[in-house]
């Protein structure tokens, strides 16, 4: 069992009210994670160690506990590390934070053939997870960047189902070499590493809301050389039940930007995580915003999207600035500032009524990064339309 250690932070007179930075968990970014696995991946990263799960993070619907989600691990998909999950406990009070590590889980087919990091994997089994809900019934849901993919897993690790997909978000052809997912070799679907990469559940556990990290190829997301140019970003909205699907469009505020993950505060409104690609002093733009599909536009029928700006007949997701990951009162931006915040989640509110907000951060399974999540306090008034989502008695009750 691997406990962090939490620093508390209240602040001073003047801060504007409503939202409270509670505390920072700090794992070590050497740690090693409970998987059992004791061999060497070929780029030297010792195969059980403890990173990047701070690409997806979600509440689990029984005490402090939580899943987070890797990514596809080191090297940038030139490994063969093992798709996992792990499970935390996560103890949030009004003077800190302290994370436990309870468990890991490998990822597998149905069959238990492992999913894997690597690009040079057959398709059926290379997997890049990115975010990651639970459903009522305790089962998991992940969004998976190259397909895209929307799966869904028992607890113990086994595929049970994935989700059909639209064609329009699919790539047109898979390679190792990313260059060849890019026109002029394809000209519609998702941009290599700029695919799902947030995922949100409504509260009753009906629909799934993945958001890419940038525009689709059709959707205006490269000029000619192949700059990002685009803004216009789309977000697939899937029933669970019945597989009819919606798009909506998410307007970000540059196209150097990128999206992190999407967080239900009910069935139509949402808290989006878009931040910049750079870390320390050079990060400028990290964000969390507030958005309503409430009277967007179902653009599933619109073949393509401007690169900025859309026609008068599209009405994008209503959006608003809710918290400044950047704003000085929380003295997290400057030469710590970490480069990828990834992972949003609500928890059990405080006993003063707050909502908490924890905010994961993807560490690249770098040694010397810490594995980092912020606690955030938001007073009640802030988010009047919040529903709490619901888990079947089981869930509530289980100790995973």
């Amino acid at each position: 069992m691997l406990i962090a250690a939490l620093s508390g932070m209240l602040f001073a007179t003047g801060t504007p009210p409503g939202i409270e930075l509670l505390g920072t968990s700090r794992i070590p970014g050497d740690a090693k994670d409970l998987s059992g696995l004791t061999d060497t991946l070929s780029e030297g990263t010792p195969h059980n160690r403890l990173g990047s799960f701070g690409s997806g993070i979600a509440y689990a619907g029984s005490g402090h506990r939580y899943i987070a989600i890797n990514d596809r691990g080191p090297a940038d998909g030139a490994s063969e590390f093992i798709a996992r999950f792990q499970t935390l406990d996560v103890a949030v009070s009004t003077s800190g934070v302290e994370a436990t590590l309870v468990s890991t889980t490998l990822l597998t087919r149905p069959s238990g053939v492992p999913l894997v990091g690597s690009l040079n994997g057959p398709p059926r089994l290379r997997y890049d997870a990115e975010a990651v809900r639970v459903s009522p019934f305790g089962t998991l849901w992940i969004a998976e960047e190259y397909g895209p993919r929307i799966d869904e897993f028992a607890a113990d690790g086994r595929l049970i189902r994935g989700l059909d997909i639209p064609t329009r978000y699919r790539a047109q052809r898979h390679s190792h070499d990313t260059k060849l997912e890019l026109p002029p070799h394809v000209s519609q679907g998702r941009q290599p590493n700029r695919s799902f990469e947030g995922l949100a559940i409504s509260p009753d556990g009906a629909a799934l809301t993945a958001i890419l990290q940038g525009p689709l190829v059709q959707d205006g997301a490269l000029n000619q050389s192949g700059k990002r140019v685009g803004v216009n970003v789309r977000m697939l909205q899937v029933d669970t039940r019945t597989g009819v699907t919606r798009d909506f469009v998410y307007v970000m505020e540059a196209p150097d930007r990128g999206i992190s993950e999407i967080l239900a505060i009910n069935d139509h409104e949402f808290l989006v995580l878009e931040r910049d690609g750079k870390a320390g002093a050079a990060a400028k733009h990290r964000a969390i915003y507030h958005i309503d599909t409430l009277g967007a536009t179902d653009v599933s029928e619109v073949l393509s999207l401007p690169a900025r700006g859309l026609p008068e007949n599209i009405v994008p997701s209503q959006k608003r600035l809710f918290l400044d990951l950047m704003d000085p009162r929380f003295g997290l931006a400057g030469p710590s500032m970490p480069e990828k915040i990834e992972g949003l989640a609500f928890g059990p509110d405080l006993p003063d009524s707050r909502h908490v907000l924890l905010v994961a951060v993807d560490n690249d399974m770098m040694p010397a990064v810490p594995n980092t999540i912020w606690a955030f306090g938001i007073e009640a008034n802030l988010l009047p339309g919040f529903v709490r989502q619901a888990f079947s008695p089981e869930v509530t009750t289980e100790s995973r």
